[in-house]
């Protein structure tokens, strides 16, 4: 199996739901900012709101660096506002719901199981070219860290601006950095 790391979005446009509206969501539409594509099994589960729920509640901080989210399941944009319309939960979340019914841009991502047309829980940070520069994938009983993903793309942004340095294991923006050299070898 091929890794995605350094790989380019497929160019996409698919419908999308959010806060009482029906939207269009494009690859060329992330272009020009970071972005996190978050992908769950379906709509009307279990696991799938509480992740929802807790990419909703970091927005803002996600926001505030520059970073468009998406939440993107094969379910339909009607089947999104059906949920927002029966869970106060979803029907609060501030960004928009992806609709990916052919499952194109999940299969794309090697993350479509065709058995049941459903994604595995795969989290995507994009950055503003386009290309992928990390990415995890779950199976789908095992729920992710919303926090996790902020850091993932606060410490893409900094490697983007710094290209000399690294960011060490649990690295927040503002700590100390590590610059690859032959004098760090065995001593970290």
């Amino acid at each position: 199996m091929e890794h995605l790391i350094g790989s380019k979005l497929i160019d996409f446009s698919l419908p999308a739901y959010c806060k009482g509206k029906f939207t269009t969501v494009s690859s060329k539409s992330l272009l020009g900012n970071w972005a996190v594509l978050m992908f769950y099994p379906a709509d009307f589960t279990f696991v799938c709101p509480t992740e929802l729920e807790d990419l909703g509640k970091l927005y803002s901080e996600f926001q505030e660096i520059g970073c468009k989210v998406f939440s993107v399941s094969t379910d339909s944009e009607f089947v999104h506002k059906a949920w927002a319309d029966a869970s106060p939960t979803i029907g609060s979340l501030p960004y928009e719901m992806i609709a990916d019914k052919a499952g194109v841009l999940t299969a794309s991502l090697g993350i479509l199981m065709p058995d049941t047309w459903t994604a595995l829980r795969g989290s995507f940070v994009i950055d503003p070219d386009g290309v992928i520069k990390a990415y995890e994938v779950h199976d789908t009983s095992i729920g992710r860290d919303a926090s996790e993903l902020l850091r993932k793309v606060q410490a893409a942004q900094f490697i983007a601006a710094h290209g000399d340095q690294v960011c060490p294991a649990k690295w927040r923006p503002g700590e100390k950095t590590l610059c690859p050299s032959i004098d760090l070898v065995g001593k970290i």
